[in-house]
């Protein structure tokens, strides 16, 4: 029998939270600054001696980049605020949706808002001794996927009473995700108004070095490529976006490819990013307004820009089915 001064403690749920990388919390210079210099400050990102790059961040980028990318946000950003915290929460509610009373399901960002070691405490405090962590990254990437979960195994760390824990392997090549990929790629590209000669998968790029390092990251992005590839009707090109520093990163660059397209006599493209889970700076901005300047500005004729996975039924019922699987023995089937 419990003694009278005794705690009250939820138990016995199960809790699932998916995990996406991160976004300011507006589209100004100051939450920009604060939103990098966690980023940035990540070793897991940047592999440089602290001792080299911490001057390097204080006092060169984090006095420069802020503004320039509060610019590349403020062209994004929606009511509902980040496209990307937004879509994150609209697939962790239809997430909940799905799999009923019995789980209970967040969001976090690795870096910004919600923050992961909250969303863990929340999670805890409503009686989950059972957590799965769901990176929301199809290929593995020190970066993002160990980086994310870092931060996980950080805060069950710190804590006295610990959730029994499971993460989302990375699926890059599992059939859901390719056949969400397809079902999805196909659906927007019979909506165009014209017909693109080339697919353009771009992936967000990563220094040449995490590749020689050990990191299986390029090799997941090349094998999601080729598999959606085979799947599709259309000739299919892979590049890498979002280069930054002086380093060599893995090729070729989206830049380049766009820019090279119409001298190969390639006027109609259309491109897509299958390593993002939810449309966000990288894939609205970068692709869809820099990346389309770009093409055009270099002779090209039509270009299109395609939505990620996002909340779409497609994407949906891919997540329900991996998390699912890997609840599988922690809940009861229906």
């Amino acid at each position: 029998m419990k003694p009278a001064n005794h705690p009250q403690v939820a138990h016995g749920r199960v809790g699932v939270l998916l995990i996406n990388l991160g976004t300011p919390d507006a589209p100004e210079a100051a939450a920009v600054r604060r939103y990098l210099a966690e980023f940035l400050s990540d070793p897991r990102v940047i592999e440089i001696p602290r001792i080299a790059w911490l001057p390097i961040l204080h006092g060169i980028i984090l006095r420069t980049r802020p503004k320039k990318s509060a610019h590349a946000y403020k062209q994004v950003w929606t009511e509902e605020g980040s496209p990307l915290a937004a879509i994150t929460r609209r697939q962790a509610e239809a997430l909940a949706k799905r799999l009923g009373e019995d789980v209970i399901v967040d969001f976090a960002m690795r870096y910004g808002n919600p923050g992961i070691g909250k969303a863990i405490e929340n999670l805890a405090a409503l009686g989950c001794e059972r957590i799965l962590a769901a990176p929301l990254y199809p290929q593995y990437c020190a970066a993002t996927t160990a980086s994310a979960l870092d931060a996980v195994f950080g805060k069950v760390a710190s804590m006295r009473r610990q959730p029994a824990l499971r993460t989302l392997p990375p699926y890059y090549d599992d059939p859901l995700h390719i056949d969400a990929l397809k079902a999805s790629l196909e659906r927007q590209l019979a909506a165009l108004g014209f017909e693109p000669q080339r697919l353009l998968l771009s992936f967000h790029g990563m220094p040449q070095r995490t590749l020689e390092r050990g990191d299986p990251y390029h090799c997941h992005c090349q094998k999601t490529a080729r598999l959606l590839s085979e799947q599709l009707g259309i000739p299919t090109d892979i590049a890498f976006q979002s280069r930054f520093g002086r380093a060599k990163w893995l090729e070729p660059a989206t830049d380049k490819v766009l820019a090279d397209y119409p001298k190969e006599g390639v006027t109609r493209i259309a491109i897509a990013a299958p390593g993002f889970a939810a449309d966000c700076v990288e894939t609205v901005e970068e692709l869809g307004i820099r990346g389309r300047e770009t093409f055009l500005s270099a002779g090209g004729e039509h270009f299109a820009r395609l939505d990620c996975l996002n909340d779409a039924p497609e994407s949906m019922d891919m997540l329900e089915a991996l998390v699912r699987r890997e609840l599988a023995g922690w809940t009861v089937e229906s």
